[in-house]
């Protein structure tokens, strides 16, 4: 059995353990809670991005990812950019739920999960 590793290791929460060559990022928030969904979403994506990099792997090993809008009539705008960035040949299994998030002004969480 090997060991996990755990990154940005809050008191509450990491923000990515790596386990048996997989990696598991927490939800993800934007920084900037003024920007739109699009903005938002495209702001959390590129934290995922890091994240992934980071752990050694990138979007194309992707295993699942689940979305949690705060409003599901943002929907749309979300997809745009998520269309824009997602790997076309190797788009992961993936769930976007309606959800009042922790902060009132986030949009968008994401959680991903992905093979090293």
């Amino acid at each position: 059995m090997g060991d996990i590793k755990r990154t940005n290791v809050g008191s509450r929460l990491s923000d990515m353990a790596v386990f048996n060559g997989v990696v598991y990022l927490a939800g993800q928030v934007p920084e900037d809670v003024t920007l739109d969904m699009e903005g938002q979403t495209k702001q959390v994506l590129g934290i995922i991005d890091s994240l992934l990099k980071e752990a050694g792997t990138s979007k194309e090993r992707l295993l699942m990812v689940q979305i949690f809008v705060a409003n599901i009539k943002e929907f749309d705008q979300m997809n745009k950019v998520w269309d824009q960035w997602v790997s076309k040949e190797n788009a992961p299994p993936r769930a976007t739920i309606e959800a009042r998030l922790a902060n009132p002004d986030y949009k968008v969480e994401i959680i991903a999960t992905a093979a090293i």
